[in-house]
């Protein structure tokens, strides 16, 4: 079954478009059905969530990668169209289609080693220029960062909305890492949400978590052991060659990718 149906679709979103030659359904998350709108001119990624938390998220997507469009020249999508439907608890987002796979699909199918370490170590670089760029006030927020994450770790918990437990919650609340300068992070840094054509980086995607906040959360979850990539020290001295300085030690990552993200 198909999760988004063409009769489903919004009349905005019709109309902006025109015509819907096809809709293909790449591999789905937890959060929003995806579908990839293939029409007479060009092709769009139109995502649908429902229920008010996950249409929450959608939304706050949408403001991010506006903000970033305006205010940045990272290689990011365009949102084209947002509608929301509150009648049926449902929103839907238009955004622009980035050419390219994954960097976990193109690093699969690299066989040249020489290659491969380049897609590392621009992995890193990605990493680096957008930390490196200003943050926009509109993603700044009063509360810390650190602070704020762990406030929707403990709502998570409570909802059963995170693999993490009682214990391990108490324990990253006590053991925070020390503080470290704040920058524009994505948030979900992952080599499925950064997209490769020809070798380089074509683009980053699903900004959801894209605010003020700790670059090292980035790092960590960057470089987490994944089949064929970072299951080796090479590779992590390789993006951190990309990134241009290592900011992260052991206790860190395990903060990081053991602790924290238990909970998101």
């Amino acid at each position: 079954m198909q999760p988004i149906q063409i009769s489903e679709i919004p009349i905005e979103i019709k109309q902006y478009v025109e015509s819907i030659n096809s809709i293909k359904f790449p591999r789905q998350g937890y959060t929003s059905d995806v579908g990839i709108i293939e029409t007479e001119q060009k092709l769009y990624v139109l995502k649908r969530t429902k229920e008010e938390l996950f249409c929450s998220w959608l939304n706050r997507e949408v403001s991010v990668l506006n903000c970033l469009s305006n205010e940045t020249t990272l290689p990011i999508p365009k949102v084209v169209k947002f509608v929301e439907q509150e009648c049926k608890s449902q929103s839907w987002a238009l955004i622009e289609f980035l050419e390219g796979q994954t960097l976990r699909a193109a690093i699969q199918q690299e066989n040249n080693e020489k290659k491969r370490q380049e897609l590392i170590f621009n992995f890193g670089k990605i990493l680096n220029q957008i930390h490196s760029t200003p943050c926009p006030n509109m993603l700044v927020h009063e509360r810390p960062w650190l602070e704020e994450m762990l406030f929707q770790a403990e709502y998570n918990l409570k909802s059963n909305q995170a693999s993490g437990t009682e214990e391990l919650l108490e324990k990253i609340k006590i053991d925070k890492p020390n503080g470290y300068k704040q920058t524009l992070i994505h948030g979900d840094f992952t080599i499925d949400n950064v997209l490769v054509q020809n070798g380089t980086i074509s683009g980053v995607i699903d900004w959801g978590g894209g605010t003020y906040g700790d670059p090292r959360y980035d790092v960590s979850l960057a470089i987490r052991p994944k089949p064929n990539i970072f299951e080796n020290e090479i590779d992590k001295q390789i993006f951190f060659e990309g990134y241009g300085e290592k900011i992260i030690d052991n206790k860190e990552y395990d903060y990081f990718v053991n602790g924290l993200y238990e909970f998101f």
